[in-house]
């Protein structure tokens, strides 16, 4: 009895709730509306240049008693690497805090660590960064230390040697997996001989690094004239200037400045290449093209249509491919920008037997988006997702720090930051069919295809002549 009435009780409980969606005042209800988006807030920024060239930006921010350094060095990073070491400067960043003139690895390490932070550094297309953190009593310290690893770094032959052969290791690991080899392939049709075009590194470019070379370089490549250091957190203008100076007021640059790379190629021809992969149950498919600078004019209406393209889980090709089609797990499509150039990449992993019908869906899409207007809560909806995840991504100190520095090396001005979310919310539907229209346009675009020709081969005839090759 008592576990009858126990059981009606809880009947009687949840009825309600069950009832309520068929009721009209349920039907009439309707989720309040959005409030309007909040651009980010624009900090201020003292801009200051060293005599020695060097550029320094500070943001001074309540919160945390924290300090966060970023040392941006432009034209240190894959884009000076020669073809013969493609991927050179990912292995001399990685070694900057590995030891310097004055300590080792370890020293280096328990130094930050007393000061609450860290140091390390990581190479892109167009620079390399050196990023730092500690508490703000602790902010001389560590811009002395930062000086240090970025100024007077010794690239000892033992840990030149671990570096290596981990890298080794990595590319060991990378080439086993079809995507790299894709996006090698699609990068060198892209850019051809550009240094864009070869950045990932080979088995003879990483043995043939020197301890001496890396001294070499590093001596060529870091340079305060060609340097901007951010300060952000919680320390006053006057104090964090004061410590630039202090910490590199005395970099002197050696010798010539080598050039900064050319502008990337944007005539490139269409290829097709398909990449063997025996007995893959599954393919590995890219489409490319030339896209556009970091600072082209077209740039800010290219990443609101790459976004409604394909970059998120709403995105069309996502949506169509994956939702729609069932062929993939994921796909996605977009502009990728660079200082001196720019690529659009579109990409997914599909089953075998659905390979051609893949890259048809792709072009659809490619074509749908040149030729119509994005609805207006389509667009509405992306610029929402494109600005939250802007706001939400420069939250923390240490991101705007990056944030600053990454888009100085691409050639974008302090005032992007805070500039970036009311343009893309000024993006008509008429400017994203334009864009589209130039830069997702099917025929610019290099398929690039890596599976098992003997299941693919006939699918793929329909889009060209394919160039098969198992590199």
């Amino acid at each position: 009895m008592k576990k009858l009435m126990l059981t009606l009780a809880i009947s009687t409980l949840f009825a309600p709730a069950a009832f309520a969606a068929d009721t009209p005042a349920d039907k009439s209800a309707a989720m309040p509306a959005y409030a309007k988006d909040k651009p980010l807030p624009v900090p201020h920024i003292a801009k200051k240049t060293l005599a020695n060239g060097l550029t320094v930006w500070v943001v001074p921010r309540e919160g945390l008693p924290r300090v966060d350094f970023v040392l941006a060095v432009r034209g240190a990073g894959y884009s000076a690497d020669d073809k013969a070491h493609p991927g050179f400067a990912s292995l001399m960043a990685g070694l900057l805090n590995e030891g310097t003139a004055k300590r080792d690895s370890r020293a280096i390490a328990e130094a930050a660590q007393g000061m609450g932070g860290e140091v390390g550094a990581s190479a892109s297309l167009d620079g390399v960064s050196v990023s730092a953190n500690a508490l703000a009593s602790h902010a001389a310290d560590m811009a002395a230390l930062l000086a240090e690893v970025v100024r007077q770094p010794s690239f000892p032959a033992k840990e030149v040697q671990l570096a290596k052969a981990n890298a080794l290791q990595a590319l060991r690991v990378a080439e086993t997996r079809p995507g790299f080899r894709a996006d090698r392939a699609l990068n060198a049709a892209i850019y051809g001989d550009h240094p864009y075009g070869h950045t990932d590194p080979t088995a003879d470019a990483i043995n043939s690094v020197t301890d001496q070379m890396l001294r070499a370089e590093h001596e060529k490549r870091f340079r305060p004239d060609r340097a901007l250091l951010v300060i952000t957190g919680r320390i006053k203008e006057a104090d964090a200037l004061k410590l630039a100076q202090q910490a590199f007021g005395d970099w002197k640059a050696q010798g010539q400045a080598q050039p900064l790379p050319p502008e990337a190629p944007t005539d490139a021809k269409p290829t097709f290449v398909l990449l063997e992969r025996g007995g893959s149950v599954q393919s590995t498919v890219r489409l490319g093209s030339p896209g556009i600078a970091a600072t082209a004019a077209d740039q800010i209406p290219l990443r609101l249509a790459s976004t409604v393209l394909g970059g998120g889980f709403s995105s069309r090709v996502n949506i169509n491919l994956r939702e729609e089609k069932g062929y993939t797990y994921g796909a996605y499509a977009g502009a990728r920008l660079a200082r001196e150039g720019g690529s659009i990449v579109g990409g997914a992993d599909v089953r075998n037997a659905v390979t051609g019908p893949s890259v048809t869906e792709f072009m659809n899409e490619y074509k749908r988006i040149g030729a119509d207007l994005v609805p207006e809560d389509e667009l509405k909806m992306h610029k929402r997702y494109v600005a939250g995840g802007y706001l939400i991504s420069n939250q923390m100190q240490r991101a705007v720090a990056g944030t600053l520095a990454n888009n100085w090396l691409v050639g974008l001005p302090a005032e992007f930051l805070g500039q970036f979310v009311p343009a893309i919310e000024k993006v008509t539907p008429e400017q994203v069919r334009t864009v589209a229209r130039k830069y997702f346009a099917p025929e610019r675009q290099t398929i690039v295809v890596v599976g098992d020709k003997t299941a693919v081969s006939e699918q793929l005839k329909p889009f060209g002549e394919f160039v098969v090759s198992d590199k």
